[in-house]
């Protein structure tokens, strides 16, 4: 029982990057029904960029570790989303009235600019982010000593998650984004900037990404120029377990693959924890195709 409840812990940590990822990738394609494949990789800038402002930028020396990565994820968040944006405008918004293909290319190319991009200013090396970030404090939770860092994205990963939701559920914004995603040409008609709308679903989408990116970070130590890929791939693998383009889906299905991938690596192998995730994909495809809570398109 202490080994499931410490790898259901280690799920939700992972999960709860999981989540954030999907978000993004839900987000879009509920408002423009676009797989954002550059996704992954504005999540890659934005973990690079915590490591530059706490390294480069000396924000890890010049005040309290914890205060530092607060202040960073607020800067990761605001740079990563206007880098959202400027995707939107220059690599989608010119194809919206293109057939989708056409996009889809699109979005791969930025995948490859942007990955690319890392490497060449950086570097093809793995990297490492600052030690002793958080302090090395563990709490007992139901016998089990548990560390600050798992408990700090943990929270903060839930936090933002239902942030998020009651933003889109109790906001008039959210409002606007949810009928953009039902129909933008009624949306047009009851007089709400469409554009607008969906700069800020990539402004959203792609900030939580790189916050997300900043977790890594601090969560492992290290970071690479190819884990947009792995943790695109995941994450893309989430949002569709719970349901492409439905929010709380993508939130389940993050929380989902992290335990998933957790316990089927403690009880199996590490091999067998890459695949876990996808073999329930499957499964839960077969019963739903929908996903978890997405709802089958009626077309007449």
């Amino acid at each position: 029982m202490n080994e499931f409840l410490q790898q259901l812990i280690n799920g939700l940590a992972v999960g709860g990057i999981y989540a954030l990822v999907a978000l993004g990738y839900t987000m879009v394609y509920g408002v423009l029904k676009l797989i954002n494949f550059a996704h992954g990789d504005i999540f890659t800038i934005g973990a690079y960029l915590g490591m530059t402002l706490l390294v480069s930028g000396g924000l890890s020396g010049s005040m309290t570790p914890v205060l530092a990565v607060g202040l960073v994820v607020i800067i990761v968040f605001g740079l990563v989303a206007l880098l959202g944006v400027a995707l939107e405008r220059v690599a989608y918004r010119p194809l919206r009235k293109a057939n989708r293909l056409a996009a889809v290319v699109s979005a791969l190319g930025a995948s490859i600019v942007f990955q690319n991009a890392v490497m060449l200013i950086y570097g093809a090396r793995v990297y490492v982010y600052p030690e002793n970030l958080i302090p090395t404090l563990t709490f007992n939770i139901f016998g089990l000593n548990v560390p600050l860092m798992r408990v700090i994205v943990i929270v903060s990963s839930l936090v933002l998650m239902l942030a998020l939701y009651a933003f889109i559920n109790r906001t008039r914004m959210g409002t606007a984004i949810r009928a953009v995603a039902i129909d933008q040409g009624a949306a047009r008609l009851m007089g709400i900037n469409v554009d607008r709308v969906i700069s800020l679903v990539f402004f959203i989408g792609a900030g939580l990404g790189g916050v997300a990116g900043v977790m890594v970070g601090t969560y492992y130590g290290q970071i690479d120029f190819t884990m947009g890929w792995s943790y695109g791939l995941k994450a893309f693998t989430a949002a569709i377990l719970g349901g492409i383009g439905n929010i709380p889906g993508a939130m389940i299905g993050g929380l989902a693959i992290g335990v998933i991938e957790c316990l089927a690596g403690a009880i199996f192998s590490a091999q067998v924890r890459e695949a876990a995730a996808f073999i329930v994909l499957i499964a839960v495809l077969l019963v739903k195709p929908s996903g978890i809570l997405g709802k089958e398109v009626v077309k007449e």
